[in-house]
């Protein structure tokens, strides 16, 4: 087999699902991809700090900078502490770190230790961090606790680790012996004895002199799979049934409106967490990386989703330095005689990620902890970048040099910033895909609800195209308001025209994934959270439901609707061969209750119950904080081989039937 036989055929397995194991369909049915449903994490509106990394102490390395948000610096979100009369102070230092890649760590000048008795048992001289916006602490839970401290003057230092609430009432306590004059790392597992919403921690010195800290870290025993990542966060991703996860972002991926110097680089994310490079967030915050490359491949891993991982490719974004208010954006180009170091770091990567542990890169995933490869299929080049020359150079540089070196790699590349059929970037875009062969293109548009109701722009895509479609961000955006359910059903309805066009498009995430209901930098957003728990959109439900219902084969004659105006009307049968079962999905999007009848005779025998699940209600209820009024309601019917049922007005229905 040929190299351009063996890419179409492992894009087809990827994209398309194929499984020696699949049981004949039957006629009629069109192949489609069982990937439709992924999601796209970008570290927006805290969604990684304070969000899906479960981590409780913010600015634990002390690197907040007044060039991340004005006002920040190291001591952001700590407090200096001195109870009991005890005398000293903090003082920031950049000088003898534990790794240049960690610049910046906080010293605790102690010159007067306090009596217990002088402040009702309380004494030393420290800080304490009150975490994103308090530190939500169960009772009984286990947390493990971690710090590197250094003795300035090398003898011995009694350090006391308090949680705590604002009033000090102690919730769990530890005592560290410092020894040495070296920088180490020290580790204690604290139980909370009662539970607090708003709790801190506190790290006081008990003794005369100096005492360096860096690398605070407070981490529920209790993540998903152990991994350190937020377990109800992860669980509502779970329950959506990705098949893949893009990452790192977004705009993320080359710094956003900053320039080269903030552009996102895997490499100081994957190595020990103390020699991570802590960046910039595009959206005005802080990136710490404490959850970074390694960490989103293992959580691909732990949910059987792919990675798929999006590398700048040497140009800016159009945006740097101001440049959406120009006439003509701007955008910036890294000179073509330095390209390799762009190109070499998507190769490292595959190397990282499918390496054995024999490869210079392959060893760094072994040592962090994994020494099996994380079989990477997909590559990312670039994100919403304009399709200019300059662009294009670059990006046929990189494509060329991982098509080489590894051609069985799927490529995926971007449409630029607005996938709309008039939009001269969306246009050169493609021109590029065709011409060299591009295995998926990357587009996006957030639009009208309207849009969403009426656009079939699929149905006219060439089917000969070699290049699939990765619908990359999409959501209904209305100005006037945050997700409702007549936009999640627009949604809806729009996913089962992808659905029937499911030969091209192979892949679609909905964005943005996550927001921090106190700190959102974009509406809506499909799940909202605070340090509690998440609250799920119309959309969510929306989104899950599509994703419990994916299989191969599509099936687009099988549901008729009565006599009347048909455009807001939608529908699809999905058989999931591997399964064994069959999945009908009717919306409408219209004020009026419908009637559809359902032939399911072409698959033979089914049972006689069928489970059924049903999204309805008015168009403008939302779910929001205090309120949930819109949740799926399931229930079982009788299964026919032929049956017409009731379609609410304003509502999206799956009938899950079994095959015997």
């Amino acid at each position: 087999m040929n190299k351009k036989a063996l890419i179409g055929a492992l894009l087809l397995s990827s994209c398309l699902g194929m499984n020696a194991k699949s049981v004949k369909a039957p006629s009629g049915g069109k192949v489609i991809s069982d990937n439709l449903i992924g999601i796209f994490f970008e570290d927006i509106s805290f969604s990684a700090d304070g969000g899906l990394n479960a981590d409780l102490v913010q600015n634990g390395s002390f690197e907040y900078s007044p060039a991340q948000r004005d006002g920040w610096g190291p001591g952001t979100n700590w407090r200096f502490l001195r109870p009991g009369h005890s005398a000293g102070y903090i003082e920031p230092r950049m000088d003898n770190t534990i790794h240049p890649n960690n610049p910046t760590y906080m010293r605790i000048h102690a010159e007067r230790i306090g009596h217990y008795y002088d402040f009702d048992g309380w004494t030393g001289v420290g800080m304490a961090n009150d975490g994103f916006f308090g530190m939500n602490i169960k009772a009984g839970a286990k947390y493990d606790f971690s710090v590197f401290l250094r003795s300035v003057e090398g003898n011995a230092k009694k350090v006391r680790v308090v949680l705590t609430t604002k009033d000090n009432k102690i919730l769990a306590e530890t005592e560290i012996s410092v020894k040495g004059s070296g920088w180490n790392k020290y580790t204690a597992s604290l139980t909370a004895s009662e539970a607090c919403k708003d709790a801190n921690l506190q790290i006081l010195l008990l003794d005369k002199g100096e005492l360096d800290v860096d690398m605070v870290s407070l981490v529920p025993q209790d993540t998903y799979h152990g991994h350190g990542i937020r377990k109800d966060l992860a669980e509502a991703l779970e329950a959506l049934h990705p098949r893949f996860m893009r990452f790192p972002g977004g705009c993320v991926v080359h710094g956003g409106g900053d320039g080269f110097w903030n552009t996102y680089h895997w490499k100081n994310t994957v190595g020990p967490k103390e020699q991570r490079k802590a960046l910039k967030n595009t959206w005005g915050y802080n990136q710490s990386m404490g959850l970074g490359y390694f960490e989103y491949f293992q959580l691909c891993e732990d949910m059987n989703m792919e990675p798929v991982p999006i590398l700048p490719c040497g140009v800016s974004c159009q945006g740097v330095n101001g440049g959406w208010g120009m006439k003509d954006q701007a955008q910036e180009a890294w000179p073509m005689e330095d390209m390799d170091r762009w190109a070499q770091d998507a190769l490292d990567l595959i190397e990282w990620a499918n390496g054995d542990a024999s490869t210079k890169w392959g060893k760094v995933r072994a040592d962090a902890g994994h020494p099996q490869p994380f079989n990477l299929k997909y590559v990312g080049i670039g994100n919403e970048e304009k399709i200019t020359p300059e662009f294009a150079e670059r990006f046929k540089y990189i494509y060329n040099k991982i098509r080489a070196a590894y051609p069985n790699i799927i490529i995926v590349g971007t449409a630029g910033p607005g996938s709309h059929p008039d939009n001269s970037d969306y246009i050169n875009s493609w021109k590029l895909a065709e011409e060299i062969g591009l295995d998926i293109i990357d587009e996006h548009y957030y639009d009208s609800r309207q849009m969403f109701l009426q656009s079939r722009q699929y149905d006219s895509y060439p089917r000969n195209r070699k290049t699939k479609v990765y619908l990359g961000e999409y959501s209904v955006q209305e100005r006037s308001h945050g997700n409702q359910l007549g936009d999640a059903l627009a949604e809806a309805l729009y996913l089962l025209h992808v659905e029937r066009n499911g030969d091209i498009v192979c892949m679609t995430s909905y964005a943005p994934l996550f927001a921090y209901k106190n700190n959102t930098n974009w509406n809506p957003d499909l799940i909202y959270f605070d340090n509690e728990k998440p609250y799920y959109t119309c959309s969510y439900y929306v989104q899950k439901m599509f994703g419990e219902s994916a299989g191969k084969y599509f099936y687009g004659n099988l549901v008729k609707f009565d006599k009347g105006d048909q455009s807001l009307l939608g529908q699809s049968v999905i058989l999931n061969d591997q399964k064994g079962e069959v999945y009908v999905k009717v919306c409408n999007c219209g004020i009026k209750p419908r009637k559809a009848t359902i032939d399911l005779s072409k698959f033979g025998n089914i049972e006689a119950t069928a489970e059924r699940t049903i999204i309805s209600g008015a168009p403008d209820m939302e779910n929001n904080y205090d309120r949930h009024p819109v949740e799926p309601k399931k229930d079982t019917m009788q299964a026919q081989k032929k049956m017409t049922i009731d379609v609410p007005a304003n509502s999206i229905t799956m009938i899950k039937v079994t095959i015997k």
